[in-house]
């Protein structure tokens, strides 16, 4: 694959958490149209990468870069010129609203729209990741693996009155953690799908522990340790490659470059 130049790239950058320097002057680069996964040792950066990429929280130094322009402060502080939306690894959906409000929440609280209109937006969505029919019912109510795929159709959820404001660029914060084999299967197919659909965001960067999510959803990896991207390569170059951490990480062995905690 040929890229031009990246739609979000990172330079230069860093973020600690008191004494914990999680990300040590790291770069990273995401190209319109892949899927980007991430990869590494528990507490390593990745989930603070995607935080970061979302805007969600601030690097200590570093540029973050979204589509030639370099962002100033947070989301909240002005939008980006692609949208970025983000799947949490508990779903984060809440409790106490209906799933119909969950997935239309933006739309509910922000848009002009009518609510009949946001109720047949939400019904879209939910058939979209296979869930109609759904929307009276509560999280508590659900599986897992249900949680996650409502969890889907509200980060894809867009406006029509403002369309450029839908997600171009969708983060997964380890979507099947939790999830039994059968259940990780139909969120990795979803995945994929999803990005295919025409309307839906042709690009995504995900992070995983999931040897098999890796190999289902992910084309180019990044491999993370100490805060920096040590190793990248496609999917089929991980049984190939003589790089110790890679080797290490993917055998499970407690043996090699990677420190083991506790």
């Amino acid at each position: 694959m040929t890229h031009d130049e990246p739609l979000i790239e990172l330079k230069g950058v860093s973020k600690s958490f008191g004494d914990n320097k999680v990300l040590d002057n790291m770069d990273l680069r995401i190209y319109r149209g892949e899927a980007l996964g991430i990869i590494g040792p528990s507490g390593t950066g990745k989930s603070t990468i995607l935080r970061v990429i979302a805007g969600l929280i601030a690097p200590d130094t570093g540029e973050v870069i979204v589509q030639g322009v370099r962002r100033k402060g947070l989301i909240e502080d002005g939008a980006d010129p692609v949208g970025i939306g983000m799947v949490f690894q508990q779903a984060a959906l809440f409790d106490s609203l209906t799933v119909d409000e969950n997935v239309g929440f933006f739309l509910y609280q922000h848009s002009k729209l009518s609510r009949s209109q946001v109720r047949k937006l939400v019904e879209e969505k939910l058939e979209m990741v296979g869930l109609p029919g759904i929307g009276d019912r509560y999280p508590a109510e659900l599986s897992g693996g249900m949680r996650k795929r409502v969890s889907f159709a509200r980060a894809i959820m867009s406006n029509p009155e403002n369309p450029k404001e839908g997600p171009e660029v969708l983060l997964y914060d380890e979507p099947t953690a939790g999830l039994d084999p059968i259940a990780s299967t139909v969120i990795e197919d979803l995945i994929r799908r999803l990005r295919f659909t025409q309307g839906v965001c042709s690009t995504y960067a995900i992070v995983t522990h999931q040897e098999s999510t890796i190999r289902r959803t992910a084309d180019r990896l990044v491999f993370l340790y100490q805060g920096k991207v040590q190793w990248q390569g496609t999917v089929a170059e991980l049984d190939h490659t003589d790089n110790p951490l890679i080797r290490q990480f993917m055998s499970g062995s407690i043996s090699g470059p990677i420190q083991v905690a506790g």
